[in-house]
Protein backbone atom coordinates (compact mmCIF):
# COMPACT_ATOMS: atom_id res chain seq x y z
CA UNK A 1 0.00 0.00 0.00
CA UNK A 2 1.13 3.42 -1.19
CA UNK A 3 1.05 6.62 1.07
CA UNK A 4 -1.45 9.03 0.06
CA UNK A 5 -1.48 12.86 0.14
CA UNK A 6 -3.90 13.62 2.72
CA UNK A 7 -5.52 17.30 4.06
CA UNK A 8 -6.61 18.17 7.42
CA UNK A 9 -9.79 16.16 7.48
CA UNK A 10 -7.79 13.02 6.31
CA UNK A 11 -9.03 13.04 2.80
CA UNK A 12 -7.10 12.27 -0.25
CA UNK A 13 -5.49 15.24 -1.80
CA UNK A 14 -2.57 15.67 -4.14
CA UNK A 15 -0.26 17.61 -2.67
CA UNK A 16 2.33 18.34 -5.53
CA UNK A 17 3.08 21.93 -6.31
CA UNK A 18 0.85 23.11 -9.70
CA UNK A 19 1.96 25.20 -12.24
CA UNK A 20 -0.25 28.49 -13.12
CA UNK A 21 -2.85 26.54 -15.33
CA UNK A 22 -3.30 23.67 -12.49
CA UNK A 23 -0.98 21.06 -14.14
CA UNK A 24 1.09 18.89 -11.21
CA UNK A 25 4.34 19.82 -10.72
CA UNK A 26 7.48 17.36 -9.17
CA UNK A 27 7.49 17.06 -5.73
CA UNK A 28 9.73 20.01 -4.67
CA UNK A 29 9.36 21.95 -7.54
CA UNK A 30 8.36 25.63 -7.28
CA UNK A 31 4.64 25.75 -8.20
CA UNK A 32 2.54 28.68 -7.93
CA UNK A 33 -0.08 29.22 -4.70
CA UNK A 34 -2.99 27.24 -4.97
CA UNK A 35 -6.57 28.45 -4.66
CA UNK A 36 -7.74 27.65 -0.95
CA UNK A 37 -10.46 25.53 -1.08
CA UNK A 38 -14.35 25.97 0.48
CA UNK A 39 -14.23 29.60 0.87
CA UNK A 40 -17.80 30.84 0.93
CA UNK A 41 -17.28 34.61 -0.71
CA UNK A 42 -20.54 36.88 -1.35
CA UNK A 43 -21.26 36.09 -5.62
CA UNK A 44 -20.08 40.00 -5.78
CA UNK A 45 -16.66 38.55 -4.22
CA UNK A 46 -16.77 35.26 -6.03
CA UNK A 47 -16.77 37.04 -9.50
CA UNK A 48 -14.44 39.63 -8.90
CA UNK A 49 -12.01 37.13 -7.01
CA UNK A 50 -12.24 35.12 -10.48
CA UNK A 51 -12.20 38.20 -12.72
CA UNK A 52 -8.89 38.73 -11.26
CA UNK A 53 -7.38 35.19 -11.54
CA UNK A 54 -9.00 35.25 -15.06
CA UNK A 55 -6.63 38.50 -16.19
CA UNK A 56 -3.96 37.01 -14.22
CA UNK A 57 -4.13 33.54 -16.53
CA UNK A 58 -5.09 31.84 -14.15
CA UNK A 59 -8.54 29.97 -15.47
CA UNK A 60 -7.80 27.01 -13.40
CA UNK A 61 -7.57 28.94 -10.53
CA UNK A 62 -10.79 30.80 -11.26
CA UNK A 63 -12.60 27.37 -11.46
CA UNK A 64 -11.59 26.72 -8.24
CA UNK A 65 -13.50 30.04 -7.03
CA UNK A 66 -16.56 29.76 -9.25
CA UNK A 67 -16.49 25.57 -7.96
CA UNK A 68 -16.78 26.95 -4.18
CA UNK A 69 -20.05 29.31 -5.01
CA UNK A 70 -21.39 26.21 -6.95
CA UNK A 71 -20.53 23.79 -3.53
CA UNK A 72 -22.35 26.50 -1.35
CA UNK A 73 -25.49 27.51 -3.74
CA UNK A 74 -28.80 26.41 -2.99
CA UNK A 75 -31.16 26.08 -6.00
CA UNK A 76 -31.20 27.20 -9.71
CA UNK A 77 -28.11 29.22 -8.86
CA UNK A 78 -26.11 26.77 -8.93
CA UNK A 79 -26.55 25.96 -12.12
CA UNK A 80 -24.88 29.38 -13.03
CA UNK A 81 -21.82 29.14 -10.74
CA UNK A 82 -21.11 25.83 -12.65
CA UNK A 83 -21.73 26.96 -16.01
CA UNK A 84 -19.27 29.29 -15.45
CA UNK A 85 -16.66 26.74 -13.27
CA UNK A 86 -17.23 24.99 -16.50
CA UNK A 87 -16.05 28.13 -18.59
CA UNK A 88 -13.14 28.31 -16.52
CA UNK A 89 -12.02 24.80 -16.83
CA UNK A 90 -12.71 25.60 -21.05
CA UNK A 91 -10.27 28.09 -20.83
CA UNK A 92 -7.58 26.08 -18.48
CA UNK A 93 -7.74 23.43 -21.47
CA UNK A 94 -7.19 25.79 -24.20
CA UNK A 95 -4.04 26.99 -22.35
CA UNK A 96 -3.24 23.43 -22.09
CA UNK A 97 -3.46 22.89 -25.91
CA UNK A 98 -6.30 20.46 -24.88
CA UNK A 99 -8.62 21.22 -27.83
CA UNK A 100 -11.26 18.67 -27.42
CA UNK A 101 -11.48 19.41 -24.01
CA UNK A 102 -11.46 22.77 -24.66
CA UNK A 103 -14.60 22.78 -26.52
CA UNK A 104 -16.58 20.38 -24.44
CA UNK A 105 -16.44 22.48 -21.71
CA UNK A 106 -17.18 25.67 -23.53
CA UNK A 107 -19.98 24.65 -25.03
CA UNK A 108 -21.47 22.71 -22.13
CA UNK A 109 -20.69 25.66 -19.76
CA UNK A 110 -22.20 28.05 -22.27
CA UNK A 111 -25.36 25.75 -22.22
CA UNK A 112 -25.71 25.40 -18.36
CA UNK A 113 -25.73 29.50 -17.83
CA UNK A 114 -28.63 29.79 -20.26
CA UNK A 115 -31.84 30.06 -17.82
CA UNK A 116 -29.57 33.21 -16.80
CA UNK A 117 -29.17 35.19 -20.21
CA UNK A 118 -32.07 37.75 -19.49
CA UNK A 119 -31.82 37.91 -15.72
CA UNK A 120 -28.14 38.61 -15.52
CA UNK A 121 -27.97 37.38 -11.83
CA UNK A 122 -25.54 39.85 -9.79
CA UNK A 123 -24.39 41.87 -12.91
CA UNK A 124 -22.89 38.78 -15.51
CA UNK A 125 -23.09 39.51 -18.95
CA UNK A 126 -24.30 36.23 -19.56
CA UNK A 127 -25.03 36.75 -23.11
CA UNK A 128 -21.17 38.08 -23.56
CA UNK A 129 -19.54 34.86 -21.79
CA UNK A 130 -21.94 32.94 -24.57
CA UNK A 131 -20.25 34.66 -26.82
CA UNK A 132 -17.44 34.45 -25.93
CA UNK A 133 -17.18 30.93 -25.15
CA UNK A 134 -18.50 30.29 -28.58
CA UNK A 135 -16.17 31.82 -30.29
CA UNK A 136 -13.56 30.22 -28.65
CA UNK A 137 -14.87 26.61 -29.13
CA UNK A 138 -14.61 27.21 -32.73
CA UNK A 139 -10.98 28.98 -33.01
CA UNK A 140 -9.94 26.03 -30.93
CA UNK A 141 -11.87 23.63 -33.63
CA UNK A 142 -9.86 25.22 -36.38
CA UNK A 143 -6.48 25.75 -34.57
CA UNK A 144 -3.67 23.50 -33.05
CA UNK A 145 -2.69 26.02 -30.79
CA UNK A 146 -4.56 29.55 -29.12
CA UNK A 147 -4.04 32.36 -27.26
CA UNK A 148 -6.91 32.07 -25.08
CA UNK A 149 -7.99 35.58 -24.02
CA UNK A 150 -10.11 35.59 -20.29
CA UNK A 151 -13.71 36.46 -20.35
CA UNK A 152 -15.17 39.80 -18.74
CA UNK A 153 -17.57 38.40 -16.24
CA UNK A 154 -19.62 41.84 -16.26
CA UNK A 155 -18.69 43.18 -19.67
CA UNK A 156 -16.51 45.99 -20.70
Amino acid sequence: MTDRDRDEAGRARNARPRDGLGRPLPYGADGVERQPEGIERSPEATIAEAQRLLDAGRPFHAHEVFEDAWKAADGAERELWRGLAQLAVGLTHAARGNGNGAVSLLERGAGNIEPFREARPHGIDIPGLQAWAREMADEVKVRVRVEPVAPRLKGQ
